[in-house]
C-alpha cells in the first residue's frame, strides 16, 4: 500500500488495514512503517511542472549557470503580497515590485514607481528587471513598454518561485508580521511598511548571493522543483 501511494497518512493505512479485517493500533502502524524503511514526512507543495515546464526551467538554470553575484544583483524583482487583517480586509503591497493588476495599471506602476527606484539605485547604469510570467507582466503592450524605456527584461521560466529570492524577503516580511497583530488597515500598512524597512541589506544581499545556488540546485533536479 505504502509504496502504490506515498502520500497516504498512517490514519488511511490504519483504515485500509481495519477494513481488511486487521486490527492494530497507530503505534505499530508507524514502527512497521519505520522497519519497512519508510519515514513519516509532510510533503512539500511545490508548483505543478510538466516535462516541458521543466526542460524550460533545466534550459534557464543552464545559461545563468556561469552569472556572479553581481550580475545577479543589478535585477528588479517585481512581485505582490497579499496580507488581511480580518477576512474583509486587505492589502496589495508594492516595494519595488508590482501588484496584481491589469497591463495598464502594471506600466503605470512601473513608470511612476520602478523607474525612479531604478535611477536611484543604479542611475545611469544598465540593469535588467526581472517579473514572472503573470498576465500583466507578459502583455505585448508591456514588452513595448519596456523596449520603449531601453530596459532589459530577464527571461523567466513558468512556475518558478524556487529560483526567486523575493519570495523568502517576502516570507521574512509575512514573519515579521505575524508578531504585529494589526487590529485596523491602517495598522496592518504601517506594521508591513515597518517589517519592510527592518530588512537589511545583509539580508537582502545572502538571498541574491544564493542564486549560485539555486541554479546548481535545479541543474541537479534536472529541472524539478528544488528546496529554495
Amino acid at each position: 500500500i505504502v509504496e502504490k501511494d506515498r502520500f497516504q497518512t498512517l490514519g488511511d493505512l490504519r483504515k485500509q488495514w481495519t477494513e481488511s479485517g486487521v486490527e492494530t493500533s497507530r503505534a505499530t502502524m508507524y514502527r512497521r512503517v519505520q522497519e519497512m524503511g519508510y519515514r513519516c514526512r509532510i510533503p512539500q507543495v511545490k508548483p505543478l511542472l510538466n516535462q516541458k515546464r521543466r526542460q524550460k526551467r533545466l534550459t534557464w538554470a543552464t545559461e545563468k549557470q556561469h552569472w556572479t553575484v553581481a550580475q545577479w544583483s543589478k535585477r528588479e524583482m517585481p512581485k505582490c503580497l497579499k496580507s488581511s487583517v480580518k477576512y474583509p480586509q486587505s492589502v496589495m503591497v508594492w516595494g519595488a515590485m508590482s501588484a496584481a493588476v491589469n497591463a495598464a495599471s502594471y506600466q503605470e506602476i512601473l513608470e511612476h514607481f520602478m523607474l525612479p527606484s531604478a535611477e536611484k539605485l543604479y542611475g545611469d547604469e544598465d540593469f535588467i528587471f526581472q517579473h514572472d510570467l503573470a498576465p500583466a507582466h507578459s502583455a505585448k503592450t508591456t514588452g513595448k513598454w519596456f523596449t520603449d524605456h531601453g530596459i532589459t527584461v530577464l527571461n523567466w521560466p513558468a512556475n518558478s518561485p524556487d529560483l526567486n529570492p523575493i519570495e523568502n524577503l517576502w516570507d521574512i516580511v509575512k514573519r515579521k508580521l505575524r508578531d504585529a497583530r494589526p487590529n485596523t488597515l491602517d495598522e496592518l500598512k504601517a506594521a508591513i511598511e515597518a517589517s519592510w524597512a527592518s530588512i537589511t541589506p545583509q539580508q537582502c544581499h545572502r538571498l541574491i548571493a544564493s542564486m549560485p545556488r539555486r541554479i546548481e540546485a535545479v541543474i541537479s533536479a534536472k529541472g524539478f522543483p528544488t528546496k529554495y
